[in-house]
């Protein structure tokens, strides 16, 4: 978004010009190795752009390098504590790491910042609400968003006081006012650096998604965000097509198809619910960014179906098809399961 910086990890940039990325998290542990492989290939078929991958014992570290060697997709290593982990993972060949630099002593840090300049390694630093120390808290006089804002500073100055600038920067909470308001003052306060956005433990379901979307969509609007997760109680797929329907409403990015479809009424002419549940297994072979409108009736309906590059209207008699705004045919409702498939061909 607006980062002056980029960072490049692999053949993935982040920041500056670069497009918002869809990140998740292997949700496998990584001795499980053909599963998180598996796991990896379902990412990147709906378009996952990097996984953190926790790697939590140095007994782990040959699994991750198997991991490396063996995914196309970009992983970054989760460390927690211990900076023999971080130097292990930059050996295994992640080109990225997550740490908390303020939880390992000064001099073995030295050696993971020393080693990660040699490397090209692009460390993310940050700290989630739950880690806020009561040092943080007092220092900011009880504002949990302002202590956090603090927490990711001490970070920050501790990398940087050693040159190093490799940096991506985040600050996460469970709560939606207090992870904007924290990550509001990192970007003013560093607006050079790339910043992953999102809420933590946001929970499953809808509930979930929309404290996530509220979050992200609040940031970004405000030209607030690098690289986002909408962390769900989930599979990382689910995580994924949520980011990109976050981005896709916002107009930030484009991945699938644009449906637009009425929420129905006592006016409708069509069964909207169950036209789109026909027509929604035929839009995945369709381009990106293609508009379909599927509308109950002919009150806003053939406008807004006009509009679009597909479009369905509800009739008295049926529902009349249009493609790029030209009338394609008026047909039966019993006829319309047959005659989609040909209608949506490009």
């Amino acid at each position: 978004m607006n980062s002056k910086r980029q960072v490049k990890i692999n053949d993935l940039t982040i920041g500056g010009n670069a497009p918002v990325r869809v990140e998740s998290m292997l949700k496998i542990s990584l001795d499980k190795r053909e599963e998180v492989l598996a796991q990896c290939e379902r990412l990147i078929n709906c378009g996952c752009e990097m996984a953190r991958a926790a790697l939590p014992r140095l007994e782990y570290a040959e699994d991750l390098k198997f991991l490396v060697e063996h995914t196309k997709l970009t992983i970054m290593a989760d460390i927690h504590f211990d900076p023999a982990l971080a130097l292990a993972a930059m050996e295994a060949g992640c080109r990225a790491i997550r740490i908390n630099p303020g939880n390992m002593p000064l001099n073995k840090l030295n050696d993971v910042i020393t080693t990660a300049k040699n490397l090209g390694v692009v460390i993310r630093i940050g700290a989630n609400g739950g880690s806020i120390s009561l040092a943080q808290l007092d220092a900011a006089k009880g504002n949990r968003a302002e202590a956090l804002y603090i927490a990711v500073r001490e970070q920050a100055e501790l990398l940087l006081s050693q040159n190093f600038t490799n940096l991506i920067l985040s600050a996460k909470s469970s709560s939606v006012p207090e992870c904007i308001k924290a990550n509001e003052l990192i970007a003013a306060n560093y607006p050079e650096f790339p910043m992953h956005i999102g809420l933590t433990e946001a929970g499953p379901g809808d509930g979930g998604i929309v404290k996530g979307t509220a979050c992200i969509s609040n940031l970004l609007l405000k030209g607030i965000g690098d690289t986002l997760r909408v962390s769900l109680t989930d599979e990382p797929e689910r995580e994924v097509k949520v980011g990109y329907e976050i981005l896709k409403s916002l107009e930030l990015r484009v991945k699938g198809v644009n449906l637009i479809s009425c929420p129905t009424c006592g006016r409708r002419r069509a069964d909207v619910m169950k036209l789109v549940k026909v027509v929604e297994p035929m839009l995945k072979n369709l381009p990106d960014g293609v508009s379909l409108a599927v509308m109950g009736c002919e009150v806003n309906g053939p406008k807004e179906a006009r509009h679009a590059q597909y479009g369905i209207a509800g009739t008295p008699g049926g529902a009349v098809l249009f493609k790029e705004g030209k009338p394609f045919g008026e047909y039966k409702f019993e006829e319309l399961e047959k005659i989609l498939p040909e209608f949506l061909k490009n």
